[in-house]
């Protein structure tokens, strides 16, 4: 039911994990793909397991000027970008009063202003064709977290408030914006969380979910194709929880 064909995506953190779940998902759906990261060799493997409709550009998110020429890049090769997926982020581990600030503008940096320095480089593209989607990977912390994510929580609340005031911002124009925020999903951001906890904390996990298993990077992709697609065409300005229900239990 998704249709993307004739539709150039971006995606941001495209290497591995949610990023090239959904980069597949898109090229699956019709679309042309582009693909960002910093990871070059991982990057580059991901758009050649895609195929044809693939291209990819090594990217930091984090600096304007690679930003730039990366899109610039993608679009002589695909054409304009009419969907963009923010999925590009890290994880963070920190103590409130020891963390440092450079320590804290990383994070921010790859969270939060990634998302909008890929956003404006695509914007204006968009702006011309009146049309276009943005998907911003935000976080089942970015409204409910624990101890142990600061400051990870602040940015992914920082995406989903993002993900609204862009939609209000670029809505006349065509332009449709909305967040996902993926529960405990299978990718190696969570295995690296789990290595760092007590043996016990995956159970614990599987526990909390309604449905009692974790979440794959394709099912999360499967609900991005949908908000890109013309199907969602009355959807912006919101949060998409893929959580297997972990937050209707702590709501």
């Amino acid at each position: 039911m998704t249709d993307l064909t004739d539709e150039v995506v971006l995606v941001t953190g495209a290497a591995r994990g949610i990023g090239a779940a959904v980069a597949a998902a898109a090229a699956a759906s019709g679309a042309r793909v582009g693909l960002l990261d910093i990871d070059g060799d991982g990057v580059r493997e991901t758009a050649r397991r895609i195929g044809p409709a693939a291209d990819w550009a090594t990217c930091d998110i984090t600096r304007e000027d690679q930003v730039d020429e990366a899109v610039s890049a993608l679009r002589e090769s695909l054409g304009t970008a009419t969907g963009l997926v923010n999925n590009a982020g890290r994880n963070a581990y920190a103590d409130v009063v020891s963390m440092t600030t450079r320590q804290w503008d990383e994070v921010f940096g790859v969270d939060l202003k990634g998302a909008w320095l890929v956003s404006r480089a695509v914007l204006p593209g968009m702006r011309d064709l009146g049309r276009g989607a943005i998907v911003n990977i935000a976080s089942l912390h970015a409204t409910m977290t624990c101890p142990g994510m600061f400051p990870y929580a602040s940015a992914k609340a920082g995406l989903v408030g993002l993900t609204r005031s862009m939609a209000l911002e670029v809505g006349p124009q065509g332009i449709r914006v909305n967040a996902v925020s993926p529960g405990y999903i299978e990718t190696d951001l969570l295995a690296e969380y789990f290595a760092q906890e007590r043996p016990e904390v995956r159970e614990e996990a599987l526990a909390k979910h309604i449905l009692g298993r974790l979440g794959t990077p394709e099912q999360v992709a499967s609900v991005v194709a949908f908000l890109l697609s013309g199907a969602a065409g009355f959807v912006t300005g919101a949060d998409w929880p893929v959580d297997g229900g972990m937050s209707a239990r702590f709501a």
